[in-house]
């Protein structure tokens, strides 16, 4: 509003009108307190008229405010009642219906600090009841304040100038309140008032910023509390537009920042996504950057900068950061006056940050000062408030770790009662009883393992329980809770039924804490440190005679991201039979959620502004992860269609198997005609073993030990100690599996191995004895492939199909000279041979070499050709294994890119190059190389090394392998080409590598990385 119409509107003479937009102004855009004052007693000294008079309770609303102003920045409590008591006389002189008394009441009940650069004269009059609320903590100060917004709201008319102003204080009240006492339907009710300030707040306007700041603000601290993730997404996305609105050099920036770093922590708590916190603190140290001494804000931001930092080390473990957090929450602590009602935050954040040294360093000095802050923190934390349960919470896991330190029966009991406490406080739908009751049974736990009393271990498990089911907490807690809880019940109770159900809810929520809404990366990331738990849940399941319940977790829990990126190219051709528009909006979307999920992958230390450039990003993720998780509703609610991409139960697995032989899965086999899978035992065998002999194969030149015929261990004469008589016979047997000879090698029977944990890394198809009289390999047996899940091979099978004619082909491209890569220069013999066989066969074939083709047009061939032969340098990326790679001349095909790929009519893709089978040791259970990227991709079979291979003896090894399946061609296929003997020409080419050589070490490591995969 113009300063006339503004004039005309509040009816003040022109001196008061000027000088309160003069104190406006200097608050706007000046912390200098000296001009503050100075213009404050420029009005005290005027001589008023009795016209004037009149006037002054817009006159004693903008001392007031500048009151507040300067209460905010000086700290002195009177100032703040002096302007609570002006503001209450400018009240008392306003008659009723008087225009500006809704603009006095919202006045009267302003928050300290919000409105540093409120534009109108209404806005001038205070930031009063609110502003004491949170200096002292008086309830009945928000109580009134509470009470006078509304009656300014319910004054205001729809069109009121000021609404938004009364909206956004109100709104900021509720929030306040729901603080304070944790009341969710305050948190609902300040939502609607921000959020309907904010759609009445034009564009340009220099409220926005503030407004959409409260906004974001509010829809975190529920995000906090439900765990929703739209709301912290939405809640960065409002709190990045107000940073973005706002000029450099801004009085509120600093607050902005702050407010920005909290959410993105919030949803670092919520993923683990370490850019998260990193973005946190980058944002945070700017705004105390900005920040003078002697702010009153300072503190609050010191704190929650340390806390950033806490958060950081436990997830890193880079102890500068603890030292770091330590140091920024001691500063706020003690900067903070004894009567701040923030003290008990920042003193129960420092005693956090000296717990988490201790369990670093085990020093118990460190553990005495948490105790003594987060015993102090609880005193000064009033009843009722909404922080006390948590800051009981924390204290009690304190106490619980002095208890191990000392074994004092006074520190356990002190301990279970503040964890008690905090859960008798808490209310029903507290955001965090999920972790109070986890924190809790941990706690019983502990005594239990110190007692050994029996009804210590029932308390323990009755609290896990009751975590597990509390079906509003957050899905991360109540997965910890119930791993836990299963963990608990295998170890001491391993023969109680309870057992089976805790294994099955902590694999489902397991599969729920890397759901789809989240990248690809941070999914692995969160699997990986869980890689274990469908291992144990299945050997559970094979004690307690359930070998089907062993499959379904396994099947559910192991290559769960790589499952997930293949259940997104399911085909849907009976669903387009049903509905063929439902169908084509999940083609659609499917295809958009799996590139969103690939795309946005900052590293941890990507820069703040490109962080935040990626948000968008982010909220059209889980725009369309909220579409998917719709349209699966309705897909599902179709008769028929029930289990529509649900994880399948074993009698679904087993339906569709090959004909030609088993699938095993460590101690599981499925045999095409049985209806249930076959436990075999393998006692012999054992983790320990798979992880030794795994480890010095990846870790050493040699890769494995090996084995003579007499079970002397020897060189390199039997791949793997053991594998041969500990894994591979005794399956071998089971199945009825016996040794061929050479009339019968083109009828072996084909083996799909789906190794878990560490056996991911042996190869199981070169098992065997390699020296004296009786050498014998699995090859003499049976024609090995490997599948990275059960249903993955089942999939194939029951929606097989032909290759479109038009794109039945091979593409062939050699890159011998890629940069930074030893030379190759047999794979331009290599491609060319082939080439020339092709077309002597009248294959529809292409071949480039070196710079003819890049990396992204290597792509576009892949959708041209049905099958692909690559011959070039591979490198697996063990930090990023979504970043391994093919290396060509001009580019570099990535693991990530070709995941995006759908190619409906792929066929074989051979990867003559190094490490395209490796995998990640921390991650044995994920399909992460690139051989099962080509997989996720559409290609039906995969020829890929599981290390390094012979420049020498690979061209050998793929003439074989192509005059092999060319000899095999149907009459009458024409120019098409077919790789359904991939796996069988692969077994020939490498028996007949293995004729041409002896049985040294450097021969065996000639031949055993070639493996196939897929159908």
């Amino acid at each position: 509003m113009e300063a006339e119409q503004r004039q005309q509107y509040l009816n003040i003479s022109p001196e008061i009108q000027s000088l309160g937009g003069l104190v406006t102004s200097l608050l706007r855009r000046s912390t200098e307190l000296t001009d503050i004052a100075e213009v404050l007693l420029q009005i005290r000294a005027m001589d008023l008229s009795e016209e004037q008079r009149a006037q002054l309770p817009s006159l004693l609303s903008a001392l007031a405010y500048g009151l507040m102003s300067r209460s905010q920045s000086a700290g002195d409590p009177a100032d703040l009642d002096t302007a609570i008591s002006l503001q209450r006389r400018a009240l008392d002189m306003t008659p009723a219906g008087h225009p500006n008394l809704p603009g006095y009441l919202s006045s009267l009940a302003l928050t300290p600090g919000d409105r540093g650069d409120r534009p109108s004269l209404l806005s001038n009059m205070g930031r009063s009841l609110q502003s004491r609320f949170e200096r002292t903590g008086d309830m009945t100060d928000l109580v009134e304040a509470i009470s006078l917004q509304r009656r300014a709201l319910d004054l205001a008319q729809e069109g009121y100038e000021d609404l938004p102003i009364i909206l956004t204080t109100l709104g900021i009240a509720f929030c306040l309140r729901f603080e304070r006492a944790g009341d969710l339907s305050d948190l609902t009710e300040s939502i609607l008032m921000l959020d309907r300030s904010v759609d009445l707040t034009p564009e340009g306007d220099e409220e926005l910023p503030f407004r959409l700041d409260r906004l974001g603000g509010a829809l975190s601290l529920r995000f906090s509390h439900r765990g929703d993730i739209a709301d912290i997404t939405k809640a960065i996305a409002w709190q990045r537009r107000a940073v973005e609105l706002t000029s450099e050099g801004h009085v509120y920036l600093p607050s902005l920042l702050t407010s920005l770093g909290d959410s993105f922590h919030a949803r670092f708590e919520h993923t683990g996504e370490v850019s998260d916190i990193v973005a946190a603190i980058t944002l945070k140290g700017d705004a105390i950057h900005r920040t003078p001494l002697g702010h009153s804000d300072l503190p609050s931001r010191l704190s929650s900068l340390g806390n950033s930092f806490c958060h950081r080390f436990q997830c890193t473990g880079d102890s500068m950061d603890l030292i770091k957090a330590i140091c920024f929450q001691s500063r706020a602590v003690g900067l903070t006056p004894e009567d701040d009602t923030g003290l008990s935050s920042r003193l129960s954040h420092l005693g956090s940050s000296f717990l988490s040294r201790f369990e670093n360093t085990d020093d118990v000095s460190d553990l005495s000062e948490a105790i003594s802050l987060q015993q102090r923190a609880v005193d000064l934390t009033p009843e009722g408030h909404t922080e006390l349960p948590a800051r009981l919470s924390s204290l009690g896991r304190s106490l619980s770790s002095l208890f191990e330190k000392t074994g004092e029966p006074g520190d356990m009991e002190a301990a279970l009662s503040a964890h008690q406490n905090a859960i008798q406080l808490a209310p029903p739908d507290h955001g965090d009883i999920v972790r109070f009751r986890f924190h809790l049974a941990t706690t019983w736990y502990k005594r239990f393992v110190s007692s050994g009393i029996s009804e210590h271990l029932d308390a323990s498990i009755g609290y896990f329980q009751s975590a597990v089911a509390t079906l509003f907490g957050r899905p991360r807690s109540r997965f910890a809770a119930a791993k836990q809880l299963a963990q608990i019940l295998n170890r001491h109770r391993p023969h109680s039924p309870d057992v089976l159900g805790a294994f099955e809810t902590a694999v489902r929520l397991m599969t729920l804490v890397a759901g789809l809404e989240q990248t690809v990366r941070i999914r692995f990331a969160t699997v990986e440190g869980h890689a274990q738990l469908p291992l144990e849940a299945a050997a559970t399941a094979f004690r307690h005679g359930q070998p089907d319940k062993a499959l379904e977790w396994l099947e559910q829990g192991r290559c769960l991201v790589w499952g997930q990126q293949s259940r997104l190219r399911t085909p849907l051709a009976e669903l387009r039979d049903h509905d063929p528009i439902l169908a084509e909006r999940v083609s659609i979307i499917s295809r958009q959620l799996e590139g969103a999920s690939s795309a946005r992958t900052p590293g941890p230390s990507a820069h703040i502004a490109h962080k935040l450039s990626i948000e968008d990003g982010a909220n059209n993720h889980l725009h369309i992860a909220r579409e998917w998780d719709a349209l699966l509703t309705k897909v599902r609610d179709i008769p028929g269609f029930e289990a529509f991409l649900q994880p399948s139960p074993a009698s679904a697995i087993v339906r569709y198997l090959p004909e030609s032989g088993p699938d095993q899965c460590d101690a599981v086999a499925l045999l095409a005609g049985l209806d249930e899978p076959m436990h075999i035992h393998l006692p012999l065998f054992s983790f320990e073993k798979a992880k030794l002999r795994s480890g010095g194969m990846r870790a050493s030149g040699a890769y494995f030990d090996t084995e003579t015929d007499a079970g002397v261990p020897g060189r390199l004469l039997m791949p793997q100690l053991g594998v041969r008589s500990e894994v591979v016979k005794p399956v071998l047997d089971s199945l009825g599996i016996s040794k061929g000879n050479n009339s019968s090698k083109d009828r072996l029977p084909r083996i799909w191995w789906c190794p878990t944990g560490p056996l991911s890394f042996l190869p199981l198809h070169a098992a065997g004895v390699y020296g004296g009289s009786n050498a014998e390999s699995i090859m003499d047996y049976a024609v090995s492939s490997y599948t990275p899940t059960v249903a993955a091979l089942s999939e194939r099978i029951k929606t097989n199909r032909l290759v479109d004619e038009q794109v039945s082909g091979l593409f062939l491209t050699c890159q011998p000279n890629a940069a930074s890569a030893l030379t190759i220069p047999g794979t331009t013999n290599e491609v060319l041979s082939i080439y020339k066989e092709l077309a002597a066969n009248g294959i529809r074939s292409l071949k480039l070499e070196g710079e003819a083709v890049t990396a992204d047009e290597c792509l576009e061939y892949m959708g041209r050709y049905s099958s692909i032969h690559l011959a070039c340098h591979a490198s697996q990326n063990a930090t990023e294994p979504l970043q391994s790679r093919f290396l060509f001349h001009k580019g570099t095909l990535g693991l990530n890119t070709i995941m995006q790929r759908d190619l409906k009519n792929a066929d074989l893709a051979f990867l003559s190059a190094c490490e395209t089978s490796t995998g990640q040791e921390t991650l044995s259970d994920e399909a992460v190389h690139l051989a099962a990227g080509m997989l996720a991709a559409g290609y039906r079979r995969v020829v890929a090394t599981m290390w390094s291979i012979d420049d020498q003896h690979a061209p050998s090894v793929a003439n074989d392998f192509y005059e092999y399946l060319l000899s095999g061609r149907r009459v009458g296929a024409g120019s098409r080409f077919d790789g359904t003997l991939s796996a069988r020409a692969l077994h020939h080419a490498t028996q007949r590598l293995r004729e041409r050589l002896d049985n040294s070490d450097k021969s065996l490591l000639a031949w055993i990385p070639y493996v196939h995969w897929g159908y």
